[in-house]
């Protein structure tokens, strides 16, 4: 299939991330780490939230929900990287391919939402501690998730059903190591001006309005910390949102890099992608469980429980013999 030639696709052709053989090594181990850390690092997360009972609050529910958007947003950019160098196959099929960007897509959009959703959380357990139990049981919570995970859903179906519809396209290659609309659309010598319009429709509701509703909540939450008259007070509120803080301003600043601030080389979009897909989803477990005493203060339980269980199974059988 030659390029530039008007013609109808049936799979496409990844170049990957790099195309140096020398650097193909190590840069396949590299991404290989990021993976394995990202994915012991929620899975731990998931783990000490369903095992501790101290952290069965709002807060670590959406962190959990947040822990397997992560999972599932890695597994699906990086899986087709580590086929190509362990098989070299760098072949998708389109239907494969359009799988990709639709699931990525909702992924990230689904982030974006449960960011916000966090963001309420912290609102209400600052500026109203009295109501938080009422205002944010278990029955809002799963609300609010079950709600993200369906609007991420919905808003990117649209655009995903006209992107799926495209047969035609200029090339079959794409100057990538995962499947990316964008590219798509550069490509296709169809009509996409409805498609844009939909993309931009999407990433409006899914990305811009959280952002306006995270700024909005944290300006309440800012406000309430300052009336608070003891400065221990105060660091004790500003130290329970920056976690959730930190977590966002990666997000919406490795997003602006890719797609707002002009990349310049198809290098340089690989490197800002495999930011967003791949080191940002490792850094979050990071971030709550160094910045936060309640998971630390779970990860101490269940290594005491440990040493005591195991403890008593070794005098067991000393006794036994």
């Amino acid at each position: 299939m030659t390029t530039n030639n008007i013609t109808t696709v049936t799979y496409f052709i990844l170049q990957g991330i790099l195309d140096i053989p020398e650097l193909q090594v190590f840069f396949f181990l590299l991404v290989l780490l990021t993976y394995l850390i990202t994915l012991g690092g929620n899975v731990i997360i998931l783990i000490l939230v369903c095992l501790d009972s101290h952290l069965h609050t709002p807060m670590y529910f959406f962190l959990c929900n947040l822990s397997i958007l992560n999972i599932c947003s890695t597994t699906v950019t990086l899986h087709k990287v580590f086929v190509m160098f362990v098989t070299g196959d760098n072949e998708v099929s389109y239907t494969s391919c359009m799988a990709q960007v639709y699931l990525y897509v909702w992924l990230s959009s689904n982030e974006f939402l449960l960011l916000t959703a966090m963001s309420y959380d912290r609102y209400v357990a600052i500026y109203r501690p009295l109501h938080y139990s009422a205002l944010m049981n278990s029955g809002v919570c799963a609300a609010l998730a079950i709600f993200c995970w369906s609007l991420s859903f919905l808003l990117r179906l649209p655009a995903m059903v006209i992107l799926w519809q495209f047969s035609c396209y200029t090339s079959n290659t794409i100057n990538h190591f995962l499947c990316d609309a964008v590219l798509l659309m550069d490509l296709s010598c169809s009509d996409t001006s409805t498609l844009e319009l939909l993309m931009l429709y999407g990433s409006f509701f899914s990305a811009f309005i959280p952002f306006v509703l995270i700024v909005i909540s944290y300006f309440f939450i800012i406000i309430t910390i300052m009336r608070i008259k003891s400065s221990t007070g105060r660091s004790k509120a500003f130290y329970t949102c920056s976690s959730h803080l930190t977590i966002v301003s990666f997000h919406y600043l490795s997003i602006a890099c890719l797609y707002v601030i002009p990349s310049g080389t198809v290098k340089t979009m690989k490197f800002l992608s495999l930011l967003s897909t791949a080191v940002v989803p490792m850094l979050n477990p990071f971030i709550y469980s160094l910045k936060n005493k309640d998971v630390k203060s779970a990860v101490q339980r269940r290594l005491k429980s440990f040493t005591i269980i195991t403890g008593k199974e070794v005098i067991f059988w000393v006794g036994k013999t």
